[in-house]
């Protein structure tokens, strides 16, 4: 009996130690660039309005293209944010709405409205790394993934980039042991994020392909997103970027999900 205590007290120790030793991994250097990177690529302005098109390649090229325009409004920078996807094209997505109340605290309440059904269907916290819309994008990669979620270390630093690795501190929440960004120095936005898995192979890769300037800020004008393993890959293009438009927060409701906010939709091309 002495015997299995003192075992139990030496894997508990072990234990310890090591989550210790994970933890000492965490750089408040690379920390401070992922938050940079977060700013740039999630909080441009106080509030935003694109127009975006996605086109999904199935692994046996078969294409879908989706049309939607996204509003984001701020209500705090790196903090709590609103956002709202409302979905114009092909005829089977028209008027499906996805709505984020993302917060820094606490898992993002996050809503698909399904126009057919009438439907307001709640996205779990552990559908977040589903498929967006039927694409390879994530519902997270969309609203963004919580920097307090994972530990960052940075591996290499050159005149352009920083290399950055990270390693979530929930591997159970996730199907990735870890990921490397590509962070721009000149507009501060990932330019390449690559994800393993726990057999250590390269499966998912996330690019953006073409940077502007809009308004002063850095803006990812085109991305992709690749399926390494089962093949097929997602791009999405945005036009007619603004920001600061004055959106009003009564915008980003649930009476929004059935009612659209027309004056607020329609793009100026």
């Amino acid at each position: 009996m002495k015997l299995k205590k003192i075992t139990q007290c030496v894997i508990l120790t072990v234990l310890a130690a090591a989550q210790s030793a994970v933890a000492q991994v965490d750089d408040e250097h690379a920390r401070s660039i992922v938050q940079q990177a977060e700013m740039a690529s999630y909080y441009a302005g106080n509030d935003g309005r694109s127009l975006a098109r996605m086109i999904i390649t199935d692994g046996n090229g078969q294409q879908q293209i989706r049309q939607f325009t996204i509003l984001r409004q701020d209500v705090e920078d790196r903090g709590d944010q609103n956002l709202m996807v409302f979905f114009s094209r092909p005829s089977d997505v028209r008027d499906t709405v996805f709505r984020v109340l993302k917060h820094t605290t606490q898992d993002d309440d996050r809503w698909l409205y399904l126009p057919g059904l009438d439907l307001v269907k709640r996205i779990s916290a552990g559908d977040k790394r589903t498929s967006f819309v039927g694409s390879h994008f994530f519902y997270e990669d969309v609203s963004g993934r919580n920097t307090e979620e994972d530990y960052f270390e940075l591996l290499e630093e050159n005149d352009e980039f920083y290399t950055i690795k990270a390693v979530p501190k929930n591997l159970s929440s996730v199907e990735f042991t870890h990921y490397i960004v590509n962070i721009e120095k000149s507009s501060m936005l990932p330019r390449k994020i690559e994800f393993y898995d726990a057999k250590d192979r390269l499966y998912r890769r996330v690019e953006s392909l073409k940077i502007e300037n809009i308004d002063g800020h850095p803006t990812v004008l085109h991305s992709r997103v690749e399926d390494l393993l089962n093949g097929g890959a997602t791009e999405m293009q945005f036009r007619f970027v603004e920001y600061d438009l004055g959106l009003p927060e009564t915008l980003f409701s649930e009476r929004s999900l059935r009612t659209p906010p027309r004056r607020w939709l329609k793009i100026k091309g």
